[in-house]
């Protein structure tokens, strides 16, 4: 009797890209210079590989707060779930885990030819799945190391803008007033970063005393737990700051209106609602990508349809294959829009994708270019609530038909 064998494929889909997998780098007491083949998930494995909360003996400085330790135990306490640490070591001349105090240099790492090996920002370049970078501490003590803070954070910049699926969140500098964050604000320009302030106070588990720290541990978790509760297109903001105690400077209603639309993202105390963040914007000039969920969320969509459509490479560029892409990336943003993440009252006012012969010429098909036309409608955050009020007398009538 014949056999009869069929073969069926797989049908493609997309799968959302993670959103909320941190890279922090930084000092630690121990640890090795490469970055490890798998994120952390807890503060005890960062104390396994990287020691706990001592604080930090440099060479050629007094004892300074482990300000890495502090950013991890935040990140973990505000919601973060997987954490990257790609440590910054500089040798010193003694015997002394710690080192001497690592320059912009040694943030910036390098790449060992010899052994195929990244250190310090580069290391970060070969893991994908990383979405929020961070430099704890770089800002601290900033009237002394303002010039190194500033280079680490325009590597910050350039490595998201290079990466394009990843946001740097970044630290104002410890003992800054309102216009001292504004001066320090206007060097830098860009969609892929954002900036907090001021510092966090929080209840030192190591001295007992009060400890200010670099808000980006806490707010990096902040982002993992709102992407987790809501989704990444909301704005990681009025979201209350675990471990807080105070704020190294606290704000007002007048102070916030002029920081934040310069893109300086406040953290503040309200009366009976505690310490939250109050501010969700990039560093960006342009006003079309000013908001930090437009941006995360762009690089979420990027990211999960370039991922969900390597399979194209090599297939036949023609009529099928068209359908095929224009079906699956037009199913991942029905999803998308039916979870509330886009605006519309129906699709096509969400969305739209195009790929054919009016997004490709004949020149891109020989050359073996396949080009998608992919345009959506995103939510914008509210970011003021108006309410008008008007006073009605006693003998107002109310017409009737």
């Amino acid at each position: 009797m014949p056999e009869y064998v069929e073969e069926t494929g797989q049908p493609h889909s997309i799968q959302g890209a993670p959103t909320s997998t941190t890279g922090f780098l930084g000092p630690t007491h121990s640890g090795p210079l490469i970055l490890p083949a798998a994120p952390l998930t807890s503060l005890v494995e960062f104390e396994e590989i990287y020691g706990g909360p001592a604080a930090m003996q440099f060479e050629d400085a007094s004892q300074t707060p482990n300000v890495m330790w502090h950013a991890a135990r935040a990140f973990f306490e505000n919601g973060g779930t997987h954490l990257y640490v790609s440590r910054v070591f500089r040798p010193g001349t003694s015997c002394n885990s710690d080192g001497r105090r690592p320059t912009a240099a040694d943030y910036a790492g390098n790449f060992d030819s010899t052994t195929n090996r990244q250190t310090g920002l580069k290391a970060f370049e070969d893991v994908d799945e990383i979405s929020v970078v961070a430099a704890p501490g770089i800002t601290a003590n900033f009237q002394v190391n303002s010039a190194d803070a500033k280079s680490v954070i325009n590597l910050l910049i350039a490595h998201a803008e290079q990466m394009r699926y990843r946001i740097a969140v970044l630290d104002s500098g410890d003992g800054q007033g309102p216009d001292e964050v504004r001066a320090f604000r206007s060097n830098f320009d860009s969609s892929y970063a954002a900036l907090y302030y001021p510092w966090v106070t929080i209840h030192d588990p190591l001295t007992g005393s009060v400890l200010n720290l670099p808000p980006s541990g806490f707010v990096a978790g902040i982002y993992a737990r709102n992407d987790l509760a809501r989704g990444v297109s909301k704005a990681p903001a009025n979201e209350v700051i675990n471990l807080a105690t105070g704020l190294e400077t606290i704000l007002d209603d007048t102070q916030q209106e002029i920081l934040n639309p310069l893109g300086i993202n406040t953290l503040r105390f309200f009366e009976g609602r505690g310490y939250r963040v109050w501010g969700a914007r990039t560093i960006s000039s342009d006003p079309e990508w000013k908001y930090v969920a437009i941006r995360r969320y762009f690089a979420y969509l990027e990211h999960s349809i370039d991922n969900g459509t390597q399979w194209v490479v090599f297939e036949p560029n023609g009529e099928d294959l068209w359908e095929n892409v224009r079906q699956i990336v037009s199913d991942f943003l029905f999803n998308e829009w039916s979870s509330g993440a886009l605006m519309g009252s129906k699709p096509d006012e969400a969305y739209f994708v195009k790929c054919d012969r009016s997004t490709m010429t004949q020149h891109d098909i020989d050359n073996g270019r396949l080009i998608i036309l992919i345009g959506v409608a995103p939510l914008h955050p509210a970011e003021f609530v108006i309410f008008r009020i008007g006073q009605w007398t006693a003998d107002h009538k109310v017409k009737r038909r």
